[in-house]
């Protein structure tokens, strides 16, 4: 994680802002939006084709697909690390393939075949929120009871903030999923290699415990609804950043190799030298390990244990997943039997926005000020979200419940 040669300061995680890493991070956010897109349009077709007491099963089916691909996709990037930065060259058309450009290829064939799929299988269809059968699927030629039904005004207020509630949700776990890999490598001494085998390795036991969590949303939403579980679901989110803040006094190994000029405040000359006596010989090729000395905040912040991390994971991994089901859930019920596509569409670029900032944030945050601020923040966040869910809590209800009395 520390730069090499004559840098003496560390880059943030996201690399220094060049031309060049300006327009590949440009590229990821654009090779993100399809995706969001169709996510959009899948949970709209769900609403409209559920009735309510359907909806949070279905919701949840679909989330359990999700989840699917969050476990096989760290697999995949775990097989992909032992193909290497080198990999094999297709001469004829120069195409190299290696650890980087192979999940993009599976990517793109991925995409090819949901396609074929939306081609040769989807067909519209949709039902009033007490299930029965619209003839028609056009908000226009709605029926004299449906257009009854949709006399009634949408609350913007659940609206905005059930869209800010999913922004949060989303930006946690973003976060969560980028610091794992340098969070790894500064407490534990891990190789870069080492990290994303490993973080690998615990995103997909996540998956494998949120497919879990979907099924057991979908019985316990029944039972005390999906507000409660949404406020569960943050309480938990809350307990694991709680925890993974640093605790203790042993200290980090650091890495001195890359020391240079000025780079540990407040270290004198002879800890210097200490530090670099006592610090393992390693090979000249092999490249140094530990937290960067160039973050000051490694000479004073206690580690975080391998327990911690482990514990907080497992909260986050069942926190996360009954929060982002309930979210939607509740959104396309507060939106009612009106299409839905332009407001899920708002929902995704939420969650997508998200995803952008959530590790710009903690990248900086992490990198200048450590992981107790960090993590510190996050909670605070979440403090912050959880009072506003309490705040609308009883405005959180579906359009149908308020405006025509029907019981879910």
């Amino acid at each position: 994680m520390a730069s090499e040669g004559t840098e003496g300061e560390r880059e943030p995680l996201l690399g220094r802002l060049t031309p060049g890493s300006r327009i590949f991070y440009c590229d990821n956010v654009n090779m993100a939006i399809p995706p969001k897109g169709n996510v959009a349009v899948v949970r709209s077709y769900i609403a409209g084709a559920t009735s309510l007491q359907e909806r949070t099963g279905s919701m949840a089916n679909t989330s359990t697909c999700q989840a699917l691909g969050f476990i096989l996709g760290p697999v995949f990037q775990t097989c992909f690390v032992l193909i290497g930065e080198k990999g094999v060259t297709w001469n004829a058309i120069q195409l190299q393939i290696n650890m980087y450009t192979a999940p993009v290829l599976l990517g793109a064939f991925l995409g090819i075949l949901n396609i074929i799929l939306i081609i040769t299988v989807l067909r519209e269809h949709r039902v009033t929120d007490t299930g029965q059968q619209c003839k028609n699927t056009n908000f226009e030629e709605a029926t004299t009871n449906e257009a009854h039904i949709l006399q009634g005004n949408i609350d913007q207020v659940a609206v905005v903030a059930t869209n800010i509630l999913f922004f949060v949700v989303l930006f946690i776990f973003a976060l969560f999923e980028t610091i794992l890999t340098p969070l790894t490598m500064d407490m534990y001494g891990w190789t870069q290699e080492q990290a994303v085998l490993y973080g690998g390795i615990i995103l997909a036991a996540l998956g494998v415990e949120a497919v879990a969590v979907f099924m057991g949303v979908k019985l316990l939403s029944k039972t005390i609804g999906e507000r409660a579980v949404l406020l569960g679901g943050l309480t938990v989110v809350w307990a694991g950043f709680f925890i993974l803040l640093p605790w203790g006094s042993q200290l980090p190994k650091i890495q001195w190799e890359d020391l240079h000029n000025n780079s540990a405040p407040n270290t004198t000359f002879g800890e210097i030298i200490i530090g670099l006596w006592n610090s393992p010989r390693e090979h000249h090729n092999e490249p140094p390990t530990g937290c960067p000395i160039e973050q000051a905040w490694c000479l004073y912040t206690p580690v975080i244990h391998l327990a911690q991390l482990l514990t907080a994971a497992a909260l986050i991994g069942i926190g996360y997943p009954a929060c982002n089901v309930m979210s939607y859930t509740l959104y396309s019920k507060i939106i009612g039997p009106r299409p839905q596509g332009v407001y899920m569409g708002w929902l995704t670029a939420s969650g997508s926005g998200a995803r952008i900032l959530g590790p710009v944030f903690i990248s900086h945050v992490y990198t200048y000020l450590g992981p107790r601020w960090a993590f510190c923040l996050v909670c605070g966040i979440v403090i912050l979200t959880i009072t506003l869910l309490g705040v609308v809590y009883k405005r959180l209800i579906a359009f149908s419940v308020r405006h025509v009395g029907i019981q879910e």
